[in-house]
């Protein structure tokens, strides 16, 4: 391809990716549509800017699949990575075996032979890694159970297509020799006899494991001490680019391959730079997979028969998703975490175009029916964020209605002094530090996981709604004597306030606030004392940062309390403020005025601990500041 070529066709990519996936992220629909929208509408069979070339650049962007295995490799130490061997050959191995057979009985019963039902059946098991690991990457979903059950599987489902490679051909019904693929090609491997290839790809895996251990991490520390970033970035594509060359030199796949490397760098001190700088190619080779996609939709071929087409997508998302919801029950996964997995690996997964191509060389397939499975398994991709969206505004709303519709649990009658609701990050520190000083308490929380999952830790707490008046009452609120407000839903925890002021007059309101704004809100309702839940922290680093730079321990901490005490001191006059005026210039002219005496007040301190006396550590201001009094002028 000449220079001018490429950079026409680099700016066609470009200018697609920068319209589309925008406003499909404003719209909800996630980056993966946007780059298959992008696709469908500068492919051949629409506006036609990319012709045939765009299954070379399809196949030059899969590179980016392998590169995002690597990446993930490095996010999964190897002590992870055994623990999840139980989800990779259970969970994989059913989802796999199970959606080829229910596929191929569903070939079989629309007349098509039984050899070209099982080949199909075998291939459409496999999912898209880079949609569902974007996708679940991109809502934050990947360290849940469903995230991590569907890595597992897709982990299972690359290891499986190389024995689907070595199978399909026995699926033909004449002889015929496959073509060499991308991502699982054979190398000169493929001609050395059996025990020579296990030996070989023995021997590429060791060297993958011991080099990664003992030779790349010496070369990537000669290669830092150069400073130069591009040279430690070209070392990472260089890893990358030659571990997937090995393993296609001996027949495996390059996902897997730096999919491994990965693994055994994560505990390398190079792992965070390594990412950091691989993140941009693996971004932007995923995008221009995702845009080829989009762009090799047969739209001829789905417009001359739409029912016929939409009927089979429909019919692969619905088998794959049941397939893939019964396996995730049979996990012990719960229903949202279930429908989560079916929705993101229902799909048709890119080594599917590689395994067509194999199964119609090789005659497992004949053309018409490959081609259309093609077309099939591109749309199904398209369909996939469009299912998670559904799931995230539909499905998960309800379920979690639903499960918030459990019936509380039943407390007995106790004594307790302190009532806790919310027992998530923030409330189960403060019950933890109460029950080590001896101190019990009432603990209500509305999380059914959370509650579940702390009870076989040993601790003691109800499920409930703290905002039931009722199951109050029950926890105890007429007998207690402190009432702490932990929950992070502020809309809620303001409704809480109302009620305990209103009902239980006599218990004093340690309440959590989010920010400014609600402990504003709180302050309104009466709450006795506020807490930002990040001052505390903030505070703690604002600390050990004054510590670091030099000043005494002493003068930071002190530093710190003074800031805490004008802060916390202001927020109940700000607040009258903010509700006077809200927006206004008043508010903003009176923050300024707080800041200005904040700087002021801070400012005489420095000018006191500048002077050559030791006036800061007399007894006498000391007990002062412990009394909490006010400080007298400075004697001069």
């Amino acid at each position: 391809m000449h220079l001018e070529s490429f950079l026409a066709q680099a700016f066609i990519y470009l200018l697609a990716a920068v319209v589309s996936v925008p406003v499909a992220k404003r719209l909800g629909m996630g980056s993966v549509l946007g780059y298959l929208i992008a696709g469908a509408l500068i492919g051949p069979f629409a506006m036609g800017f990319i012709g045939k070339e765009g299954q070379d650049v399809m196949h030059f962007a899969e590179f980016g699949v392998v590169m995002m295995l690597f990446l993930v490799g490095l996010e999964l130490q190897p002590k992870l990575l055994w623990r999840l061997r139980g989800p990779v050959l259970g969970m994989g191995g059913a989802q796999v075996l199970g959606t080829g057979a229910v596929i191929a009985l569903a070939g079989w019963a629309m007349q098509y032979p039984g050899k070209q039902a099982i080949a199909a059946g075998l291939i459409l098991a496999m999912s898209s890694t880079a949609i569902a690991l974007q996708s679940l990457a991109e809502k934050g979903l990947m360290k849940t159970n469903a995230g991590q059950s569907s890595f597992a599987i897709l982990l299972f489902q690359d290891l499986a297509v190389i024995p689907l490679l070595a199978v399909l051909p026995l699926l033909s019904s004449h002889a015929a020799k496959p073509e060499a693929e991308h991502a699982h090609g054979h190398g000169f491997a493929e001609n050395l006899p059996g025990w020579q290839q296990a030996l070989l790809t023995f021997g590429a895996v060791a060297l993958i494991v011991g080099g990664g251990r003992y030779l790349i991490r010496p070369i990537f520390r000669y290669i830092a001490k150069t400073q130069l970033r591009e040279m430690f970035t070209a070392t990472a594509l260089l890893l990358v680019v030659g571990t997937a060359l090995l393993m296609q030199a001996v027949g495996l796949s390059a996902a897997l391959g730096t999919f491994l490397a990965g693994v055994v760098l994560a505990e390398s001190e190079f792992r965070h730079e390594l990412e950091s700088d691989l993140e941009p190619f693996k971004g932007l080779l995923l995008g221009i997979f995702f845009i080829a996609v989009g762009a090799s939709i047969d739209f001829a071929l789905v417009a001359s028969q739409p029912g016929e087409i939409a009927l089979w997508i429909a019919g692969m998302v619905l088998l794959k998703g049941i397939v893939l919801f019964l396996v995730a029950r049979f996990s012990g996964l719960c229903l949202p975490e279930s429908l989560l997995m079916a929705c993101a690996l229902s799909q048709g997964g890119e080594f599917c175009f590689v395994l067509f191509s194999v199964a119609q060389s090789g005659g497992a397939l004949p053309g018409a029916l490959a081609n259309k499975l093609t077309a099939v398994v591109a749309l199904s991709m398209a369909v996939t964020p469009i299912l998670l969206l559904i799931y995230e505004k539909l499905l998960h709303p309800r379920l979690q209605k639903r499960e918030n519709e459990r019936e509380a649990d039943a407390i007995p009658e106790t004594d307790n002094p302190v009532l806790i609701a919310g027992y998530g990050r923030f409330g189960h520190i403060v019950g933890r530090l109460l029950a080590v000083n001896g101190i019990e308490s009432t603990v209500l929380d509305l999380d059914s996981e959370q509650v579940d999952f702390l009870r076989r830790m040993g601790m003691k707490l109800f499920y409930g709604d703290a905002s039931r008046l009722d199951l109050l009452h029950s926890a105890g609120a007429a007998k207690a004597k402190l009432f702490i407000l932990a929950i992070d839903d502020e809309e809620k925890s303001l409704k809480i306030i109302e009620t305990v002021k209103h009902q239980f007059p006599h218990l004093t309101i340690l309440a959590r606030a989010s920010g400014r704004l609600h402990a504003y809100e709180m302050v309104r309702r009466g709450a006795h004392y506020i807490y930002r839940e990040t001052l505390g922290s903030s505070l703690d680093l604002g600390t050990e940062a004054l510590r670091l730079l030099g000043i005494p321990a002493h003068e930071a901490h002190h530093a710190a309390k003074k800031f805490r005490d004008f802060d916390e001191g202001n927020i109940r006059c700000m607040a009258e403020v903010w509700f006077e005026h809200k927006d206004g210039d008043e508010y903003v002219n009176a923050a300024r005025d707080q800041i200005a005496e904040m700087e002021k007040l801070f400012a005489v301190d420095a000018e006191v601990r500048e002077r050559p006396t030791d006036e800061a550590w007399d007894t006498e201001s000391l007990r002062r500041e412990a009394l909490g009094e006010e400080d007298s002028a400075p004697n001069s």
